[in-house]
């Protein structure tokens, strides 16, 4: 029986109706996967790096033997977890890395044993390829920008939720990027690599397409591990900008509130070790008494005051043009003093 294959901008299309089967392992996974897959990994992270260590040290033929005496062993489980799921979806799509002999190893077995499958031509990497290209047809659709940015702690990522909540155009970045942004950033998080970040960037572009501007969080060009394109950091720099202006006491409750440090105190210590290294006594000292005595709030304002703060302030130097400065006491008066601005200057917004 030929196996049928089918094109990544046929299946795009169709992905709602369509049950996605990732045969790679769950590290190639977790690191990037087609929005609404489903792991069914051939080898563990494990095995996948003793095939690959046969076949640069001992050749294809001993990968290959090893390979089969690997899945030989898994094949019912696969069998039992495919059919299963599939009954469900109209039609059942089997990839890999490039569209080689995992998915269609995978997809022929299936289909011998009655449950019809489809390999993706190319795999994940033509996935890839048509996120990157799509990405670049994004870059090149000028559209302006709304920058809310601010001081740590000034509340701009719960305005930003409450706009797109209220159908306004907002890309939250931090969101996609998993990661706050600072050495803190990844606290009670999880990170997203750049592939995965790229592809949900995606994804909300496409869900703007009609929208006259866009609406983003004042970051820099790097948030943990993920690197912004750089039509958005040129969006960013040219684009209208508001400062919230905050109470000082409120965004050290703000702060103290997202991190939870009562829960994340190991993390929260990893990463001050890691920034101790960018200041110097006596801050630093001051700043590891209190760590040590786990007098976080306290902390959260010595490092505002004495290192963010001013870090931020030199930062803004570097941009053209004034902030539009908005002053606030809560989320909800600056989510409706923002939306005053953006009606005055626009007239569209897009449902998100």
């Amino acid at each position: 029986m030929e196996l049928k294959q089918i094109e990544i901008d046929e299946l795009v299309d169709i992905l709602d109706q369509t049950l996605l089967i990732d045969v790679r392992s769950p590290g190639e996974f977790a690191e990037f996967h087609i929005p609404g897959a489903i792991n069914v990994p051939l080898f563990s992270n494990e095995e996948r790096a003793e095939v690959g260590t046969l076949y640069k040290q001992k050749g294809p033929e001993q990968a290959k033997d090893r390979g089969v005496e690997i899945v030989s062993l898994k094949l019912a489980s696969i069998y039992q977890k495919i059919k299963y799921y599939a009954k469900s979806y109209e039609r059942t799509v089997i990839y890999c890395w490039r569209g080689g002999m995992r998915s269609k190893s995978v997809a022929n077995f299936m289909t011998v044993m009655g449950v019809h499958c489809l390999q993706l031509k190319g795999g994940i990497r033509s996935f890839r390829k048509l996120v990157t290209d799509e990405l670049e047809m994004f870059s090149k659709d000028k559209k302006p920008f709304v920058v809310i940015e601010g001081f740590t702690g000034s509340r701009k990522t719960d305005i930003l939720h409450q706009l797109s909540e209220k159908g306004y155009p907002v890309i939250d970045l931090e969101g996609l990027a998993g990661h706050r942004g600072s050495i803190f950033g990844s606290v009670g998080l999880t990170p997203q690599s750049q592939k995965a970040f790229e592809c949900e960037l995606w994804l909300r572009l496409k869900a703007l397409k009609g929208s006259a501007y866009y609406i983003i969080e004042g970051e820099s060009k790097r948030i943990g591990r993920v690197v912004l394109p750089p039509f958005i950091n040129e969006g960013k720099e040219s684009g209208k900008r508001f400062f919230i202006d905050y109470p000082f006491e409120k965004r050290i409750e703000a702060i103290y509130e997202e991190y939870n440090p009562k829960k994340h105190s190991e993390e929260l210590n990893d990463a001050y070790q890691h920034l101790k290294k960018y200041i110097k006594p006596p801050l630093s000292v001051a700043l590891d008494e209190l760590m040590e005595k786990q007098d976080y709030y306290q902390f959260i304002a010595l490092l505002l005051e004495h290192y963010y703060d001013p870090r931020y302030n030199h930062q803004q130097k570097k941009y053209a043009g004034d902030s539009t400065v908005i002053s606030i006491a809560s989320v909800e008066e600056g989510v409706e003093k923002i939306e005053k601005q953006l009606n005055a200057r626009y007239s569209v917004s897009i449902s998100s």
